[in-house]
């Protein structure tokens, strides 16, 4: 009987995906995904599974310094929402892509693992909120 949780199961596939990232492993980072990915980039853009694949088959993208941080999971059934940090050192052909981004995945629960289902990557604002920005309470 396994005492691994949910969430460790979560963090497990969360540093394996880092690891593929960083290595630019497609391989790996294809079986991590259900076959309808998607990532909504930081600037808006959305990528297919195919299309975020391809930034490192092509090398169009290098990622030389990657963390995961600051998550909290939570579980819904068969799904996982997770909210957490992620701070890089990349580049998309060529242009610095560096930074801190709040992330959000969705994580889906198929056979007896977890996948990938989507990713939203927002950049953190390095001043706060911008002006008129509702505050927390």
């Amino acid at each position: 009987m396994s005492t691994t949780t949910t969430t460790d199961q979560i963090h497990d596939l969360g540093a394996r995906w880092v690891a593929a990232e960083l290595a630019a492993d497609v391989d790996t980072l294809e079986t991590m995904v259900t076959d309808d990915f998607r990532l909504v980039g930081p600037f808006g853009f959305v990528l297919d599974k195919g299309q975020w694949l391809e930034r490192y088959r092509s090398g169009d993208f290098a990622t030389s310094a990657m963390t995961w941080h600051d998550v909290d999971v939570r579980q819904y059934g068969d799904a996982v929402v997770t909210i957490g940090t992620q701070t890089q050192e990349a580049a998309y052909r060529g242009a610095p892509s560096n930074g801190g981004f709040r992330i959000t995945h969705v994580f889906v629960h198929r056979g007896d693992r977890w996948l990938i289902a989507g990713m939203h990557l927002s950049p953190t604002a390095p001043m706060g909120p911008p002006a008129g920005a509702p505050r927390s309470a």
